[in-house]
């Protein structure tokens, strides 16, 4: 696989294509229900576009697939070892988010990733589908949740229904690095068939 094929664009723009084509969605009636214009999407299954966190948690959510199904390579051999220096990043507008590890485990799907709360703008979410987990290792997180407000240090933990409108915000004037687990299980997935008409807007949905 060369350098191109397994940069996120690479990979996004392989999978979304397939993903699509399994739902028989044309461009035109993914971008009707995303929200996001067609020529974005044609551009990102091109592996030309530029995604964000916030475009591909929009995809996720109106294809009723884990992030994963859209960013990940390949299935992970059994020993699986990520360096840091060659994660992939997805960045959002207050969050890097580094995929490590998808885990298949009956009708549940777990998504492991390293994430990286940046100082100065917090990460809105107006819900997606899953169980949302997260372990604070350095800093102070700010946590929004259904707008109920929580404050967690190294060694914190919160979980909710990753539905919930929520936000996270870096507190202190440091960036928060914590490790995030979305719990995916069958009858939290959203389906096509139970569209509830939320497009994600120009720039997708908000993130955790």
């Amino acid at each position: 696989m060369n350098d191109s094929e397994s940069s996120v664009k690479g990979v996004l723009a392989a999978n979304l294509k397939r993903v699509r084509a399994q739902h028989g969605l044309s461009l035109s009636e993914l971008s009707r229900r995303a929200g996001i214009g067609k020529a974005t999407l044609s551009q990102l299954e091109s592996g030309a576009g530029n995604p964000t966190l916030e475009t591909v948690l929009c995809l996720s959510r109106v294809l009723g697939v884990p992030i994963s199904d859209l960013v990940e390579a390949r299935p992970a051999a059994e020993v699986t070892v990520v360096r840091a220096a060659q994660a992939q990043v997805l960045s959002g507008q207050g969050v890097d988010l580094r995929p490590l590890r998808r885990i298949d485990c009956g009708e549940a799907v777990f998504e492991v990733y390293d994430q990286l709360v940046r100082t100065g703008t917090p990460q809105d979410s107006g819900g997606h589908s899953g169980t949302e987990h997260t372990v604070v290792q350095a800093g102070r997180l700010g946590v929004r949740v259904d707008g109920r407000a929580f404050e967690l240090g190294p060694g914190d933990y919160v979980g909710f229904d990753a539905a919930l409108p929520h936000a996270y915000t870096a507190l202190g004037g440091e960036p928060v690095r914590s490790v995030l687990l979305l719990e995916h299980r069958a009858g939290q997935r959203l389906h096509l068939a139970e569209g509830d008409g939320r497009g994600c807007g120009a720039g997708g949905e908000g993130f955790d």
